[in-house]
């Protein structure tokens, strides 16, 4: 029915060097701490990692981004992004994280979209060979041309939880 192709990239700096909202101080970085001003803090003026508003300051500027391509933002959602092509079909954004995955039939306008994003964003772009073993929150995502089919499995998420089962109880007696 819809065929798509499906890749994925990783965003190398999604929690770097993004403008921050409010005024954020911190203590001066081990190693970096300036002499007879040891009391001293520094001024944040972009977001580092570990910093809590860093994720929601990388949201906001991919989401702005996004918009500003003409797509849509899903009501149901806020992680998936869509832009309806003069074909009639679908181009489809997903982003979990730093993890970004493109979902579309028009290859023309798949190249266009992870080109627009390599000029906004430092992007590493792991592709489709990654993708058709591809794990993600412990589900591993197989695609079949031959019959048009996308298959999906808890095989190894499950085969981990029930070692840590086992390991707990065998902790506990």
């Amino acid at each position: 029915m819809f065929n798509l192709e499906l890749e994925q990239l990783d965003v190398k700096t999604a929690f770097l060097n993004e403008e921050l909202d409010e005024v954020i101080y911190m203590c001066q970085p081990e190693g970096f701490v300036v002499e007879g001003k040891e009391d001293h803090v520094c001024l944040l003026k972009r977001s580092v990692y570990g910093l809590k508003q860093a994720s929601r300051q990388w949201y906001k500027q991919f989401d702005s981004f996004m918009l500003s391509c003409d797509f849509f933002r899903s009501r149901y959602a806020n992680c998936v992004y869509f832009r309806k092509l003069p074909d009639g079909s679908f181009i489809y954004v997903l982003i979990y994280v730093d993890d970004i995955f493109i979902a579309a039939k028009d290859m023309f306008e798949f190249d266009r979209l992870k080109s627009d994003l390599n000029g906004e964003f430092e992007m590493k772009d792991l592709r489709v060979a990654k993708i058709l073993g591809m794990e993600i929150l412990g589900m591993e995502i197989r695609m079949d041309r031959k019959v048009r089919k996308v298959f999906l499995s808890q095989k190894s998420f499950i085969k981990k939880v029930l070692f840590l089962l086992w390991y707990v109880r065998c902790q506990t007696c």
